[in-house]
């Protein structure tokens, strides 16, 4: 009872003292947790990053004025890598070293991944990565919250040849170039390749971050599809480019019963921009869409319609939610969990409490952190895009599907481990 009544004065005086600034700044911080957020907000990919550094804020909100994370307030810190991949490394840099903050959750592009990754590594950070990408990497530091080829890439192709979505025959993979698109389209060739696709009937292209122009690739799109067989294109085009691209497809009346085209990039966010009334029946392969009814979604789309009218975010009333944003939103609260579950925020404790996190997820599932693989079992759905701009889902998986961070048709990756090197 004594010591009872001793923790209770000092904790009174603690507070007298904070509140007359007798208090050091450094005994103050002590109850608060740092958490970088690493987004482009300026550049061509602000487009689709601005969102994810506001679902973060948000989540944030949500979970402090829950109680916080051991019963300490997140503090976010924010930073603009301008879409500049050099810069992101010297901003991961500055809030690892000189911010302190014990996460990050960001990047975009796998350029601005691979170009952070030896700064988490050298200085032992941890980044919660949100977004699609190629595989092929299994880092420590790293949880990929977004989905692997096997949860988007692959599946969808395989629609595109089913007789639901068209039975194509002929491809063009037309990507941003940079490691995303490229590796994607390596693994995707030799995947049509062992389904019977000759080399005579895939058309690959590239376009530069940022290009605007795709009057002569749309043409040459047309003609590759006016050559006979069913024609389906596989878009891993990024940021802004996507606007002009989808303007120049309605333009030219490339319509989707004509040639299908299925985006692993393009979202209700990107759509915002376009008339999308022309591209009605065009695909997008995502793990999750705003228009997926649930009451966890139901929750999740007001929250962030909320959040975005009470900052007075640009065109508050038409916000929309997406899927980068969800797994966002999922790789915060996930960590949350383990840290809760590790008492501590120290990376390599966090890292071993990650193994095995589960969350119900806006998408309908309990999606869980695979054991070992750092990577999301993550549902896929595959949708059409509608007049609004939203998407109906025609195809889904039955569940959650488990990530293969090595492609098992790039050649070499079956002696590959299915979990991070610890050093």
């Amino acid at each position: 009872m004594k010591t009872r009544r001793n923790f209770l004065k000092i904790s009174a005086l603690s507070s007298l003292m904070a509140l007359s600034g007798l208090v050091s700044f450094s005994a103050l911080a002590a109850d608060t947790i740092k958490v970088g957020i690493l987004h482009s907000l300026s550049g061509t990919m602000a487009i689709s990053e601005t969102a994810l550094k506001e679902t973060a804020l948000m989540t944030i909100d949500e979970i402090n004025k829950a109680g916080g994370v051991m019963g300490k307030k997140l503090v976010p810190v924010v930073v603009d890598p301008a879409s500049n991949w050099p810069l992101f490394a010297e901003k991961s840099r500055q809030l690892l070293s000189k911010d302190k903050v014990d996460v990050v959750f960001g990047c975009w592009t796998s350029v601005s991944r691979k170009s952070v990754l030896p700064v988490f590594k050298e200085l032992n950070g941890l980044l919660f990565y949100p977004v699609q990408y190629e595989g092929e990497e299994l880092e420590k530091n790293v949880f990929y919250t977004g989905a692997a080829p096997n949860q988007q890439a692959i599946p969808a192709v395989e629609y595109l040849m089913s007789k639901d979505g068209g039975s194509a025959k002929r491809f063009v993979l037309l990507g941003t170039d940079y490691v995303y698109p490229r590796t994607t389209n390596k693994i995707l060739r030799a995947f049509l390749k062992s389904k019977g696709i000759k080399d005579a009937d895939i058309m690959e292209e590239y376009t530069p971050f940022g290009h605007s122009d795709y009057q002569t690739i749309i043409a040459k799109i047309k003609k590759f599809a006016a050559e006979g067989k069913k024609t389906a294109v596989v878009s891993t085009i990024n940021g802004d480019s996507n606007v002009p691209f989808y303007k120049e497809l309605g333009n030219a009346g490339l319509k989707a019963t004509d040639v299908p085209v299925v985006a692993f990039s393009v979202g209700e966010e990107e759509l915002r921009g376009v008339d999308a009334k022309p591209l009605v029946g065009h695909l997008a392969a995502w793990n999750y869409f705003q228009t997926i009814k649930n009451p966890t979604n139901t929750k999740f789309i007001n929250m962030y319609k909320d959040w975005a009218k009470k900052q007075k975010l640009p065109n508050a009333d038409t916000v929309v939610t997406n899927d980068p944003m969800e797994a966002t939103y999922i790789g915060i609260h996930m960590w949350k969990q383990a840290v809760e579950k590790a008492q501590s925020t120290d990376v390599d404790k966090v890292i071993a409490a990650m193994a095995g996190q589960s969350f119900k997820a806006p998408d309908g599932f309990v999606v869980k952190m695979d054991e070992k693989n750092h990577h999301l079992h993550k549902p896929v759905f595959i949708g059409e895009i509608r007049p609004d701009g939203q998407f109906s889902v025609v195809w889904k998986t039955k569940g959650p599907i488990k990530a293969q961070p090595w492609s098992p048709y790039i050649p070499g990756n079956d002696k590959k481990k299915d979990e991070p090197d610890s050093k």
